[in-house]
């Protein structure tokens, strides 16, 4: 890896995800805990780009990918297009030795997945995923309090995820109704987070049983999924992805987890209180601020970091950070490769109809 003086960022794709990463990236830079610039925009639509680089007070806005490469200014680069367009611009970063943060999915399938994972390893850069769950307060103390082994072992695990489908309302991605574009439905393109989440909370997947259904009719594109993962530790768990035509229901999560002594919900993915109910204890909730605290002591941050980890910015501050440090970003392509690697297991058992083994053809 070369010697890196300063980040120097490019952001590719001015859409709803662009726009998030963007604040993130100016909040992130104002805060002075790591020196960066943020420097260019590129978006195939150059108005939305024009606008994007006003608001956000870059110097250059490109209306092609190509363009924003070419600035000999730039040395690392968010790419936040539609799913299809990842693999060559994350191709395209690693051979300019460029460092990436790669939004989620890494790709529509995992042949171009495995091509992203070897690029960018070969080139030796900084690489980092969007999914941004891992750097989630309430889920990082909820997995943490799983984690006492005075509990006992796992019996089971149940996350109910569901969404409105996100063509439309705040998201406005059109291009989510396009096999050829997503890959795929509310799987592979939400809940592949809760994929990763499973993997974080319950140890390695061993084999899958998936089914899938289509109702709202664009073809490919899955609305519900129902997922039965079988753990290498012996557990069961179980998922359930939906998305739905209830516009003004916001994106949320119910997570349950049974152990032999102890049991813990949430109805939130970011912020928000945990309920715990331990055997010969009163049931109890930890608070919203009781939880933040506690994730703030695990991760070590101070008040300036403990108010980027609370307003969702934690994922970019730690990615530009290793960028600066030239130090290996968390969590990488390879942690998406093995939530892809599970995706693509559920899908072909949900064709197939039978339990499929993960890494097995």
């Amino acid at each position: 890896m070369g010697t890196v003086s300063l980040p120097a960022v490019g952001l590719i794709g001015c859409g709803f995800i662009g726009r998030f990463h963007s604040r993130n990236l100016r909040r992130v830079i104002r805060s002075e805990l790591v020196p960066a610039r943020y420097m260019a925009v590129a978006d195939r639509q150059r108005e939305r780009a024009d606008e994007f680089a006003a608001i956000t007070n870059v110097a250059s806005a490109y209306d092609n990918a190509r363009d924003l490469f070419a600035n000999p200014e730039l040395n690392t680069v968010y790419v936040c297009t539609e799913t299809a367009e990842h693999p060559a611009l994350v191709i395209e970063a690693a051979r300019r030795g460029m460092h990436v943060f790669c939004e989620k999915p890494l790709a529509t399938s995992l042949d171009r997945v495995e091509e992203m994972v070897a690029a960018v390893q070969e080139a030796g850069i900084v690489h980092q995923v969007g999914l941004i769950l891992r750097s989630s307060p309430v889920l990082t103390v909820f997995h943490h309090l799983i984690s006492d082994p005075g509990l006992g072992r796992l019996l089971t695990a149940h996350l109910r995820d569901d969404q409105y489908f996100p063509v439309n309302g705040l998201y406005n991605s059109r291009w989510r109704g396009d096999v050829d574009k997503a890959g795929g439905g509310t799987l592979i393109e939400h809940s592949i987070h809760d994929v990763d989440i499973f993997r974080w909370f319950f140890g390695e997947v061993r084999a899958v049983r998936c089914h899938t259904r289509n109702v709202t009719g664009h073809p490919g594109v899955e609305d519900v999924a129902i997922v039965t993962f079988q753990h290498t530790n012996g557990a069961s768990t179980t998922l359930s992805s939906v998305w739905h035509d209830i516009d003004g229901r916001a994106s949320t999560r119910r997570l349950e987890v049974f152990l032999e002594r102890g049991w813990f919900a949430t109805d939130h993915d970011f912020l928000g209180p945990i309920e715990v109910h331990l055997n010969g204890e009163t049931p109890r909730v930890l608070t919203t601020e009781e939880v933040l605290d506690r994730f703030c002591a695990l991760r070590g941050l101070n008040e300036e970091e403990r108010t980027l980890a609370e307003n969702g910015m934690l994922a970019d501050y730690q990615f530009v950070r290793s960028v600066s440090r030239e130090e290996a970003a968390f969590p990488g392509f390879e942690e998406a490769y093995a939530a892809h690697l599970i995706v693509d297991a559920c899908y072909r058992s949900a064709t197939e109809g039978l339990e499929i083994e993960i890494g097995k053809a």
